[in-house]
């Protein structure tokens, strides 16, 4: 895979001089046109230690507008990271529609040096990558350009430049132990290095591997690349057809499904409901003071058909907690912000750190529910977002992180007189709008995606408890 990038190729000034303006003009070009697009530009610079990474960023944030561009050198993880999923910390800094990220070695620099380093076995090195093709295929589904370089020495090459870069007193502080460390087990890294690009190089995202002997040679090389890939996407988008106008979906649920067959008859006399509740919410409370302790967080997800509660089983858990370990998050309309990012980013970001409780009234299924219902989302859209969404439950489950689902369920009967309770109660007539009517009037569609939803998204690591909502005594006890 390297023998091409160890063949001493250079550009001779007088061609380098003739040819960058004309490539620095183009990107410039390139970006403006890439500021008033959909979609966003993710450039990974990887390598081996003095292959000219650092370089190579520092000239394209010289060649291009560096104020539409954010550059991420992700190094050791900070305590913050380390109370995330691995993958929080690029989530975090994907860059909106119309902007650049520029990752050194991005997803792919931890494995390949954790496997270097003996620090991971094979087998979770496959893990690995197998999470970030996954990751690298979402991101392109939703229309993120990634480019990706790999700048390449030979092993007397990256020896000699990195006596260099020692020699020079300007330039050494380029050259950390962690490089020699890393010429030591050059072999290795090769192998490690050619294994990952191998496997992580897709038709989505493609590697370009850049010999990084000759300066010029390497910085026109990535420049011209970095070029290409902009204008075929945008080519593409400007040959793309327009979205068609979102159009409500028709559905049927099975007449034997999962929530048909739940018992709504169940129920808790007021007696009964004040002891348990009280004793639940007592053991809640100590439960949700160890979470810190533990370095645990919790999840708590919330679903269900208008009216079905929602609120009131969360107030009854959040007076079972310290305030200042808890935050309900109301998911709505995305704002501008986060549609112009993948979809999963506006739930990625929030995840909360050791010690502290997320409780959300929806969540990120409302791409599978109300947005396949009412057309919001394409057909590909929301099918393939049960297995994004699994990926996302994987990834925080495998961290550590506590993850409870609710689906809260009340019959027609029931929704319709609670809707009727709150437009004749004054102080309810906020909870009830024009919208509850009309979700209402698409009942069925609703029933069917949850169901689908719930047949899809129920694993191992992340059930869903189905709740028996009618009476509100038993559904907030057992929640």
């Amino acid at each position: 895979m390297f023998e091409n990038a160890e063949l001493g190729r250079t550009i001779d000034k007088l061609t380098y001089e003739r040819e960058a303006p004309l490539v620095r003009s183009a990107l410039l070009e390139a970006q403006r046109e890439l500021a008033d697009s959909r979609f966003s530009v993710v450039v990974i610079v990887g390598g081996v230690g003095g292959a000219g990474k650092s370089e190579t960023v520092d000239l394209l944030l010289e060649w291009m507008d560096a104020r539409g561009i954010e550059t991420h050198a992700m190094r050791e993880h900070t305590d913050e990271e380390r109370e995330r999923p691995p993958m929080w910390r690029f989530w975090r800094a994907l860059p909106r529609q119309g902007r650049m990220g520029i990752f050194f070695g991005a997803w792919h620099a931890g494995p390949i040096l954790d496997r270097v380093f003996d620090r991971i076995t094979p087998l979770q090195l496959d893990q690995a990558i197998a999470r970030n093709v996954e990751f690298e295929r979402m991101l392109h589904r939703e229309g993120v350009l990634l480019v990706k370089f790999w700048l390449h020495l030979s092993r007397i090459a990256q020896k000699k430049r990195l006596k260099q870069l020692e020699a020079d007193p300007r330039q050494s502080w380029r050259v950390m132990k962690r490089d020699w460390k890393l010429f030591k087990l050059y072999d290795v890294h090769r192998s490690v290095a050619e294994n990952v690009l191998r496997r992580t190089g897709t038709e989505e995202a493609p590697w370009t591997i850049v010999e990084g002997t000759d300066r010029r040679y390497r910085h026109l090389t990535v420049a011209r690349a970095l070029l290409d890939a902009m204008r075929g996407r945008l080519e593409r988008a400007k040959a793309d057809p327009p979205a068609p106008e979102p159009s409500p979906v028709h559905l049927v649920p099975h007449p034997v499904n999962v929530i048909q067959r739940l018992d709504m008859g169940l129920a808790l006399d007021p007696a009964t409901y004040r002891k348990e509740l009280h004793q639940a919410q007592g053991a809640l409370g100590l439960l949700s003071r160890r979470l810190r302790k533990a370095k645990r967080s919790l999840i708590l997800v919330f679903e269900g058909p208008d009216a079905a509660g929602k609120g009131g089983a969360i107030r009854r858990l959040t007076a079972a907690m310290d305030a200042r370990v808890y935050q309900v998050i109301s998911i709505a309309a995305p704002t501008d912000e986060e549609r112009a990012h993948p979809y999963l980013w506006r739930f990625w970001r929030h995840l909360p750190p050791a010690g502290r409780v997320s409780i959300y009234d929806r969540s990120w299924y409302g791409r599978v529910l109300v947005e396949r219902v009412e057309g919001f989302a394409r057909p590909d859209q929301w099918q393939r977002a049960f297995e994004e969404i699994n990926a996302f439950e994987e990834q925080m489950v495998e961290h550590g992180l506590i993850l409870v689902k609710f689906w809260l369920a009340i019959t027609p009967d029931e929704q319709l007189r609670r809707f009727q309770d709150r437009q004749d109660t004054p102080y309810k007539q906020h909870k009830i709008t024009a919208e509850d009517w009309r979700n209402r009037d698409r009942w069925d569609a609703y029933e069917a995606a949850a169901c689908d939803m719930i047949e899809k998204t129920g694993t191992e690591s992340a059930p869903w408890v189905l709740v028996e909502g009618n009476n509100k005594e038993w559904a907030r006890v057992k929640v």
